[in-house]
């Protein structure tokens, strides 16, 4: 008894770290929205979700329970991967799954043994997690669910002799951006979908039970996330939301600096550009057109709108500089071992065939690897040179320490984008600065 305790408390522990570094080192915040949606911790609950970001979507919502150990339905590859990431992920809920696609028709049978744990976990009120796109998507856009959910509902439905309710629990993610650290997370939880009324259909038509079920699921999701579904115009669609989202955001009395609500902004403005291309589709075809070449342009002087934006002059340039260098020391000294930290994942994601699996690589090798054994390694020096006081206040200064030095790099860069845009001519200037006036002037006189 002692040792099952113990182990509980360690992996209390274990779970307290991962959950500090993901939410608030790794990702500058996290936001959790609809939490009261979720039902209580001894109802059979289905999490079904979209897939924006390889591991990065299971994990946020691994640390989203506290009363509820959920188990994890994801991608065998990504799982058995190596002996390491087999046991680490295992050990926090995940279950493999195998694709004919990815892993052949022989894999296939393997399936039933993940799906037969989590039906017996339904069955006694636990929580499954399941990703039923099948892989993670590169755009901000909902794809086909597959019936893998809904078999596995039913079955366990039918396992009870229909006594349970099954619940369905439709969520999504959504990212400031997928790249690099200290970005903004959200997990959006709707409301439950029971499967009980639609038990006497199953019995005589399984798969008529099961797209309706789909169907509704489907359209909670969609509703909960930015779905982009005009992939044809993707880039531009995309591209516009970054250029005009924070205005539009304003004009319809929402907080630009509140990711929840520029999710809600953004949702809006896909609609209105959506609504635009079926009434006047030559003048959207003229606002995307303009926009891709906007983007382009900034792409190829190595600049972003937020310089064309702004057109800072001389004296905020030379701030920023001198901000710069008032605070090098201080950077130069963030940089132990925090830079180790951030660095050392690049050798594996310079690698990487699939660059969506760079926030996956990079949080596991840094909470698994890096930051253990920099942070020791850091506190043992620390301490040989002063004493446990200091050497325990420098351990924790750490985390704070690396989110500046990320941030001065940000700046830096920031600075020397404004510079970049400083040294164009005024020829140059004046055409970005009078492409982007007509784009948004457009927008401002076409969507109300």
């Amino acid at each position: 008894m002692a040792s099952k305790q113990n182990q509980g408390v360690v992996y209390q522990i274990f779970r307290c770290y991962l959950r500090f570094f993901h939410d608030h080192v790794f990702y500058k915040k996290v936001h959790r929205i609809g939490m009261s949606n979720i039902p209580q911790s001894d109802k059979p609950l289905l999490l079904v979700s979209n897939h924006q970001n390889c591991l990065n979507d299971p994990l946020g919502l691994i640390f989203t329970f506290r009363d509820r150990k959920p188990h994890i339905l994801a991608r065998a590859d990504v799982i058995e991967y190596n002996w390491l990431s087999r046991k680490f992920l295992r050990s926090i809920g995940l279950l493999p799954t195998f694709r004919l696609s990815f892993d052949g028709e022989e894999a296939l049978s393997r399936n039933a043994d993940s799906f037969a744990e989590s039906e017996n976990a339904l069955l006694d009120g636990g929580t499954i997690i399941m990703f039923p796109e099948g892989m993670h998507q590169d755009k901000r856009w909902l794809g086909s669910l597959s019936t893998g959910f809904t078999k596995m509902a039913f079955e366990a439905a039918e396992k009870s002799g229909f006594q349970k309710e099954i619940l369905i629990q439709p969520s999504c993610n959504h990212y400031s951006n997928y790249y690099g650290i200290q970005n903004e997370m959200i997990l959006k939880f709707g409301k439950p979908i029971s499967v009980a009324p639609y038990y006497e259909l199953y019995k005589t038509k399984p798969r008529t039970a099961q797209r309706q079920v789909i169907e509704a699921v489907g359209r909670e999701i969609s509703n909960l996330m930015l779905n982009i579904t005009d992939l044809d115009n993707y880039e531009a669609i995309d591209f516009i939301r970054n250029i005009y989202g924070r205005q539009f955001a304003i004009a319809n009395n929402l907080n630009p600096n509140h990711f929840p609500d520029m999710l809600q902004a953004d949702k809006a403005l896909v609609a209105k550009l959506d609504e635009l291309k079926n009434t006047d589709s030559a003048k959207i075809e003229n606002i995307y057109s303009n926009a891709l070449c906007y983007k382009q342009l900034t792409n190829s002087k190595k600049i972003t709108d937020i310089e064309i934006l702004r057109d800072a002059k001389f004296n905020q340039i030379i701030a920023n500089i001198f901000s710069l260098i008032i605070f090098l020391p201080a950077w130069l000294i963030s940089l132990w071992p925090n830079i180790f930290i951030y660095c050392l994942p690049n050798i594996a994601i310079n690698k990487l065939k699939d660059k969506m699996f760079e926030g996956t690589v990079r949080y596991s090798v840094s909470v698994l690897f890096t930051i253990p054994f920099f942070y020791t390694l850091t506190f043992a020096l620390t301490l040989l040179f002063t004493n446990i006081w200091i050497a325990f206040f420098h351990l924790c200064i750490l985390p704070v320490l690396g989110i500046f030095a990320w941030n001065y790099i940000q700046f830096a860069k920031r600075t020397l984008r404004m510079i970049r845009f400083s040294k164009l001519s005024d020829n140059e200037k004046d055409d970005l600065i009078g492409l982007r006036k007509t784009i948004i002037e457009n927008l401002k006189n076409t969507i109300k």
